[in-house]
């Protein structure tokens, strides 16, 4: 009863703000069309971006980049993707390093991305929350404490106030995708409109290498570090006896060491060279993850080191001249030259962004400190409630992510299925792409399914985007992968 009244509150309050912000007027979706993006290829569909008003008061407001469907935006479903961190942009890993229409060639032009999401959906890429890339708050006060019920209440609000000025896709089927710590975002927004009552067509959610169980998902980190060769058998030990990664995190989120944590954090640091990216370990890097991390490094502090850096940040600060291609083609210096792209001058004006409060674009915010007791609250319940409304989902992990492998994302699944009783309806098997293994898969009753995607990072689209693309494209259609 309490939860019931709870959400009948937070759903008044909305339904407040709205009718406040209207009365206010907002730009029109006309006022936030995109003419073209500085140096873009030429291109057919159609471009918006700009900013939604979550607080008139506090002067809140969220940034937005909507993309239409490549071909027949008009059959075609609406997908929300976020980033995590908590405190990363959706705007520069989501679509400009990931699945979005274009990529940076340099830090001044773009090309065309050939395995675009938006050859299957309308992409709404949401830069939340508030002092994340271009989203801000006039009233500073806000960044002070922002939590998981902050963020999903103003997604919340950004959703209705979008839909108004984007109503055709009112009644469209709706899914909400992200990565990462949007293992929260994800699951508690879709939770808040199903209890709110509202009526979006909201039909599946998709998270890739999502937190979704502190414990679980951080202390499959040791197992992963092991079984691919990382670290030796004596500090797996030390893993698995002085300090697990959950107790290391926790510590190292609360200021300072224990002696047990701080030598698996001096054996860690030694064993893995800085060369080895945690969010690809069989990837090379871009040079400047090299600098990146060096530099921080020489501040002699005795917390940081590459593996504590940000619990779930999903870049290093830095830019870079140097180009670096990996296999496939997979440009590794994409973030540094999202970066440098979308802090010209004119590329900031054609996107209708404004800096408030800060001197340029970051990848992840420089403002906004988020409250870290949110890590700790699981929401594999919160998927399960999904599921059990009649909401697919699909849980997906990058095979070569350690910072949230696939071994505890693949155990929560699997335990989640157990006690929801739902049973495998398809055995544990490879799935394919081209005739090539694009990963394994497994699905519970038709309406949850886990899948790796080979040779994934915790960016797996930016890593494998063919077999990414593949896999989006069979979650929203509900076809299986075979």
């Amino acid at each position: 009863m309490q939860t019931q009244s709870w959400i009948v509150m937070v759903v008044i309050c909305i339904t407040l703000i709205i009718k406040c912000n209207a009365a206010v007027g907002s730009s029109s979706k006309e006022d936030d069309k995109i003419v073209s993006l500085p140096r873009q290829p030429q291109v057919s569909f159609q471009q918006y971006a700009g900013y939604i008003t979550i607080d008139e008061k506090q002067q809140r407001a969220l940034f937005y980049y909507f993309v239409e469907a490549e071909t027949d935006p008009a059959s075609k479903p609406l997908v929300l993707w976020l980033n995590g961190g908590p405190g990363c942009s959706s705007l520069g890993a989501g679509a400009f390093s990931e699945h979005g229409p274009f990529r940076p060639s340099s830090g001044e032009s773009l090309v065309i991305n050939e395995y675009s999401w938006n050859k299957e959906a309308n992409m709404l890429y949401l830069e939340t929350p508030a002092g994340v890339g271009f989203s801000y708050s006039v009233n500073t006060s806000f960044y002070d404490n922002v939590n998981d019920t902050i963020t999903a209440q103003d997604n919340l609000v950004f959703l209705q106030q979008w839909f108004l000025k984007f109503p055709e896709y009112m009644s469209r089927d709706f899914f909400i995708t992200g990565e990462s710590y949007a293992g929260h975002y994800v699951p508690q927004l879709a939770n808040l409109i199903l209890q709110s009552g509202l009526k979006f067509n909201l039909k599946g959610i998709a998270i890739g290498n999502p937190l979704l169980e502190f414990n679980t998902d951080f202390n499959s980190e040791g197992d992963f570090y092991w079984s691919h060769g990382l670290i030796s058998d004596y500090t797996y030990v030390l893993v698995n006896t002085a300090c697990n990664i959950s107790q290391l995190m926790r510590e190292y989120m609360s200021g300072s060491l224990s002696s047990g944590c701080e030598l698996v954090a001096d054996q860690l640091s030694i064993e893995i060279p800085d060369a080895i990216d945690d969010y690809d370990v069989t990837s090379d890097v871009c040079p400047s993850y090299l600098q990146a991390v060096t530099l921080l490094k020489s501040f002699n502090h005795p917390l940081i080191s590459k593996f504590q850096l940000s619990p779930l940040g999903e870049s290093l600060q830095a830019t870079s001249d140097q180009s670096e291609e990996a296999a496939e083609n997979i440009d590794l210096c994409v973030q540094e030259k999202s970066f440098e792209y979308l802090n010209n001058k004119d590329v900031q004006d054609a996107l209708h962004a404004k800096l408030v409060g800060i001197s340029n674009w970051t990848f992840c915010s420089r403002v906004m400190y988020y409250d870290r007791r949110n890590f700790e609250i699981p929401t594999i319940d919160v998927v399960g409630s999904l599921v059990s409304s009649g909401i697919r989902v699909l849980v997906y992990s990058g095979d070569q992510d350690s910072v949230i492998p696939f071994i505890g994302s693949r155990t929560l699944v699997n335990g989640l299925a157990t006690k929801l009783k739902l049973n495998a309806t398809t055995t544990y098997s490879g799935w394919l792409v081209d005739k090539q293994v694009g990963g394994w898969t497994q699905v519970y009753g038709d309406i949850l399914t886990y899948a790796t995607i080979r040779g994934g990072s915790h960016m797996a689209p930016w890593s494998s985007p063919k077999r990414s693309l593949a896999l989006f494209k069979a979650f929203l259609s509900g076809s299986p992968l075979i």
